[in-house]
């Protein structure tokens, strides 16, 4: 019971803040009254987070919110389609020195199933999502298992008010601010002295996508990241270096184009192209799906309300 309540009952407080029911615990057993249909949401929360305790999964103050909030927003009614809470927030992809990484909304469950389903999957949403960081944990799932023999992460090296020429440094010391973000991802999921190791023996790469043509990239798993920056033509040159026993995510965020003006971005005519073919998916992720502080999901959302036109932000 405390680990289903929480420390101080912290949990079965949010709970009862999220429902109009009344919650009484006495002992072991668990009494609901009010409202039907609301004792039937509270009641369906206890069972979901059981079936989490049983599989495993420590609770916290972030995961019983989430839970609330997909059957307080009916998305998880019995009948209706779409994960569970227990199927999403249970849905382990990584464990890495303690730390559990599974989806944590139902577009995350959806964008991760598309993943593990299709052969190419793209992810358009804005920031805090979890594009880069969920593709990143199945990739390397897929390494551990031996899925793919290597791990290919890539994005184009475009400027946001800096030029390259005027960086210090070599070539790699010049780009290297744009891989940041991938590395980052994989030091925490693969341990800073597993990478360098991996990357020395070829089995990680990250590269600028210009370092992708002509080449054919088989059995990798290959993570194309800020798509939105590419140009039609490195769309498709990226999506054509697919080899055998491959497996492609290509992520971007339609509204954050960095491309110069009257450039149309690949990410924005890729939809429209690619539509309809098998092995080929494409999943929307919105405000509701950030899962950054809550206030980047009230930034993402009212920015979509004011629209990107009315600012004069190409995109």
């Amino acid at each position: 019971m405390v680990a289903l309540l929480g420390q101080r009952d912290v949990f079965l407080k949010l709970i009862e803040a999220g429902f109009g029911a009344q919650i009484l615990v006495r002992g072991n057993e668990i009494t609901i009254s009010g409202p039907v249909e609301e004792a039937e949401r509270v009641s369906r929360i206890f069972e979901e987070l059981l079936e989490l305790l049983e599989r495993g999964h420590d609770l916290s103050e972030d995961s019983v919110a989430r839970a609330i909030s997909m059957v307080a927003g009916g998305a998880v009614e019995p009948g209706q389609e779409g994960p569970s809470p227990s199927q999403v927030l249970g849905d382990q992809l990584l464990s890495n020195r303690g730390k559990k990484i599974a989806p944590k909304t139902v577009g995350q469950k959806r964008y991760v199933d598309a993943i593990r389903a299709n052969t190419v999957t793209f992810a358009i949403g804005p920031a805090g999502t979890g594009k880069t960081y969920l593709a990143v944990a199945v990739a390397v799932r897929a390494l551990q298992e031996r899925q793919v023999s290597r791990l290919i992460l890539t994005r184009p090296a475009v400027e946001a008010g800096e030029r390259l020429g005027f960086l210090p440094g070599t070539l790699y010391e010049k780009i290297d601010p744009y891989m940041r973000p991938l590395y980052d991802a994989l030091y925490e999921m693969t341990g800073p002295d597993t990478l360098p190791r991996l990357m020395e023996r070829g089995v990680v790469e990250v590269a600028p996508l210009a370092f992708m043509r002509g080449r054919t990239l088989n059995d990798a798993f290959i993570i194309l990241d800020e798509a939105q920056n590419t140009s039609p033509e490195q769309m498709k040159m990226f999506l054509t270096r697919l080899g055998f026993g491959s497996k492609a995510v290509v992520n971007g965020d339609s509204t954050q184009v960095d491309l110069p003006d009257g450039q149309k971005s690949g990410l924005h005519v890729v939809e429209e192209i690619l539509t309809g073919i098998e092995g080929l998916s494409f999943v929307h992720l919105d405000g509701k799906d950030v899962v950054r502080h809550e206030i980047v999901q009230h930034i993402v959302e009212a920015y979509g309300r004011f629209g990107q036109q009315r600012l004069g932000v190409d995109g």
